[in-house]
């Protein structure tokens, strides 16, 4: 492992809660003036060159909430394309962030971040409590920082001419290639039965419920029945006159994924046979109001640090937040249809936001295996404007 060193390290003076000087500064202004600063104190570096921001912050609401390291990039110096990610583990939060930076450089993905931590204790009792507050400086300059995700499915059908014919078909392509898997047997070896209460109406006009118990041993949102007729009678959800509907955007669902990752030393310790390796990862930066595109950014940074190209990858999944990103960024990168998404999606059977990127390793290694193919990417867009790739090679 490459050795990694830390350049410059610079801060803010320490103000009291509540009475102190920076009892009316908001989070995001700190860690942007502390952004400039050591680029104030560093001119050779050249800021385009910061692959990602990590920032350590332990309570995110209020305006801390919302990934404030994005915001923060956002009203720095540093260019737009530069993405950002805030992370929480309590106390060691600031540290943490260091040490993701860390691994991330020595993985071979990135080669300069920038790290750190913030918090205000007198911010989070500014507006209401867990309320998200906006930054009137970003609401000035850089409004789509906020815009709501289906808008900007929206900004990227009209942009980049994402009709909602070819839209609506490939969601009905994904409730399609979903149930030809669940039908074949591949996604039952994903799940883990799990026997639970919950509140169901038993009574359709009434609307009377009761507590029911029963065994999740399933997905339980794909629309078999679903037909492109029936697609296209759906009225735009996001925005009047638009062509994003409930049908050809993720479904909203809850649901949880772990993975296991160790050695391959210790794999054959214990004796046990992985899936495959992990060999890389890497984000990109694009403007909020077209977050969906997020990949066309990504995986090519991916492959060009990984010394790839699109013609060694065997399974592309990229996660169906919406299907005009999802077109677009298919067609934009020129990825083979026939090896993108090959099991349908997020459009067919939920997006659990925190999971997704867990479920899409697990189904993309699967799908590897059943083919006895090599490479696979899982990619996905991010809010804000941000785009995610992760490159993993089947055993």
């Amino acid at each position: 492992m490459e050795n990694i060193v830390i350049v410059d390290c610079i801060r803010t003076g320490l103000a009291k809660s509540h009475r102190g000087t920076f009892n009316m500064t908001r989070s995001d202004d700190l860690v942007a003036h502390c952004i400039d600063a050591l680029l104030a104190r560093n001119p050779q570096l050249d800021p385009g060159q910061v692959d990602d921001v990590v920032l350590g912050c332990g309570r995110q609401i209020g305006e801390q909430s919302g990934n404030v390291a994005r915001h923060a990039v956002a009203l720095s110096q540093l260019p737009i394309t530069v993405p950002a990610t805030t992370v929480s583990r309590a106390c060691s939060s600031g540290l943490n962030s260091i040490a993701i930076a860390a691994t991330q450089i020595a993985s071979g993905c990135a080669e300069i971040m920038l790290a750190g931590g913030v918090e205000s204790i007198t911010g989070l009792s500014r507006g209401t409590p867990g309320e998200f507050a906006e930054n009137p400086r970003l609401m000035s300059e850089k409004p789509d920082m906020y815009m709501a995700m289906g808008n900007t499915a929206e900004v990227v059908a009209r942009r980049y001419q994402v009709t909602r014919e070819a839209q609506d078909a490939y969601a009905l392509s994904s409730q399609q290639r979903y149930a030809a898997a669940e039908a074949a047997g591949y996604v039952k070896d994903e799940i883990a039965p799990m026997t639970v209460q919950w509140e169901k109406i038993v009574d359709k006009e009434t609307k009377a419920t009761a507590i029911v118990e029963g065994t999740v041993d399933k997905d339980e949102c794909n629309r078999v029945n679903t037909t492109l007729e029936r697609l296209t009678k759906l009225s735009p959800a996001f925005e009047e006159g638009g062509s994003v509907t409930a049908g050809n955007s993720s479904q909203l669902s809850d649901g949880a994924s772990m993975v296991l990752l160790m050695t391959e030393k210790k794999a054959i310790e214990l004796g046990v046979t992985p899936m495959g390796y992990f060999r890389g990862f890497a984000v990109a930066g694009c403007e909020p109001d077209e977050m969906g595109i997020g990949p066309v950014f990504a995986i090519p940074k991916l492959l060009q640090y990984k010394g790839l190209s699109l013609n060694d990858i065997d399974l592309v999944e990229l996660n169906e937040a919406f299907a005009s990103q999802c077109l677009y960024s298919r067609d934009r990168l020129g990825i083979d249809p026939d090896i993108y998404n090959v099991n349908g999606g997020s459009i067919a059977i939920g997006h659990p936001f925190g999971m997704t990127g867990a479920r899409l390793t697990g189904g993309l290694l699967r799908e590897l295996q059943r083919r006895k193919k090599k490479y696979g990417i899982v990619s996905m867009c991010i809010g804000k404007g941000m785009g995610a790739a992760g490159l993993f090679e089947a055993i």
